[in-house]
């Protein structure tokens, strides 16, 4: 006697997303590389520290010169240059899953009902 194979299906709720120019695995609830989160705001920022840096010490006299020596164009230069503005990141909450919280609030009306146009 032979016995038929046995076959087992798995269902498993994913979803791909690009974030950041690469592919993500979302599944229900969090993202699988919760770590991976964190890469592309501290390299943003470390940049961004790192051209003031050099703007400061006259290492290169504009944002035009970073941005040639860089070789990226000099409108990314001055948005990220922006993360070094005093306070702007003090708001920023460590836990990745309460920024969202944080951006929403940003977002309700206030409780006195909708602001006057």
């Amino acid at each position: 006697m032979s016995e038929a194979p046995r076959t087992i299906t798995v269902v498993i709720p994913l979803k791909m997303k690009h974030r950041g120019g690469r592919k993500a695995v979302l599944t229900p609830g969090r993202m699988a590389l919760h770590g991976q989160q964190y890469i592309t705001l501290i390299k943003a920022v470390a940049r961004a520290f790192r051209w003031r840096r050099m703007l400061e010490t006259g290492r290169y006299g504009t944002i035009d010169e970073i941005a040639a020596a860089e070789k990226i164009n000099d409108s990314y230069v001055s948005r990220v240059l922006r993360l070094t503005q005093p306070g702007l990141l003090k708001g920023v909450p460590v836990e990745w899953e309460r920024q969202g919280d944080v951006k929403n609030a940003a977002r309700r009306p206030a409780a006195d009902g909708p602001a006057p146009a």
